[in-house]
């Protein structure tokens, strides 16, 4: 049992990133744009906090704060590619998903190599520090982010027409919504999100940025989404539950008893969990009606 309490921390430190992500996959399901680059959304992300950290935590006493600052703005902007694609121009949404994913892993280790002289960020002094309980900070920020992301979406009016894009777009525009600048929102949002949270993870796992940094933490994240059903309740327990099958295969390396198995069974567990997860308990019903479809003005 002392072992399980001593966990929660660690658990609350990987569980945190997943979530920020997820709730910014939610929204921008919610509104009809899936967004499967979540995973290259957080790496640029790690790695612009990894740079920015690395360069100020010297003179800045709150460097980490502004590092994922910038990891945000990052995602944000690296997000407007994926929203010119398969908003403006009606793309495939899967295809632009995973071009950013590629361009993602080339881009950093392409800059990494000219800021660096290397293929992954110079390791940083001192990243995050834990505060009271030993938990880090980031697990209050995802908390706040999706009560936030919960208020917007079923307490103010914008939720309600983000929601409505998401199941029938026709009909929004019909009531006078502006489903492409709505869609364009939303996936920013996610582009933002998906940026704070791989600032959040690099400065608190890691010392620095490599292309195994993030190592499927936003294709969890986008299951959490599915598993969640596309609310804020349920991607937070979701979150949890993959979050924990992280952490526990990183401790039960550790467990006597368990010493016969091998190393690889550890690091493939948490992904089995969520495949398994997935298959069993999700279902498409669930998710918005116009989640993936592009969506065309009447008469264009």
């Amino acid at each position: 049992m002392n072992s399980l309490i001593a966990m929660i921390p660690s658990v609350l430190m990987i569980v945190s990133p997943i979530l920020i992500t997820a709730t910014g996959g939610m929204i921008c399901e919610r509104s009809g744009v899936v967004n499967i680059a979540l995973e290259g959304l957080m790496g640029i992300g790690a790695f612009t906090a990894a740079t920015a950290h690395y360069f100020l935590e010297s003179s800045t006493p709150f460097s980490v704060w502004i590092a994922i600052a910038a990891a945000g703005f990052a995602g944000l902007l690296a997000s407007l590619i994926h929203a010119f694609a398969a908003i403006t121009l009606n793309a495939d949404q899967t295809v632009s998903g995973t071009g950013i994913n590629l361009l993602a892993t080339g881009g950093t280790t392409f800059l990494a190599q000219i800021i660096f002289k290397m293929e992954r960020t110079a390791p940083f002094k001192l990243g995050m520090m834990p505060g009271a309980g030993g938990i880090y900070p980031t697990a209050w920020v995802a908390l706040v982010i999706v009560i936030i992301a919960w208020f917007l979406l079923y307490k103010r009016p914008f939720g309600m027409r983000l929601r409505a894009c998401g199941e029938h777009p026709q009909a929004a525009a019909s009531a006078g919504i502006d489903v492409r600048k709505t869609r364009y929102i939303a996936v920013m949002a996610s582009g933002l999100l998906a940026g704070i949270a791989g600032g959040c993870l690099v400065l608190t796992q890691t010392i620095q940025y490599t292309i195994y940094t993030i190592n499927g933490a936003g294709f969890i994240a986008l299951a959490a989404v599915s598993f969640g059903r596309w609310l804020p309740k349920g991607i937070a327990a979701s979150s949890l539950l993959f979050g924990t099958a992280v952490a526990l295969s990183i401790y039960m390396v550790n467990i006597q008893s368990l010493r016969f198995l091998p190393s690889e069974f550890f690091s493939v567990l948490p992904y089995l969990i969520t495949l398994i997860t997935l298959v069993i308990f999700s279902g498409k019903e669930y998710a918005p009606r116009a989640s993936g479809q592009p969506y065309e003005r009447s008469g264009s």
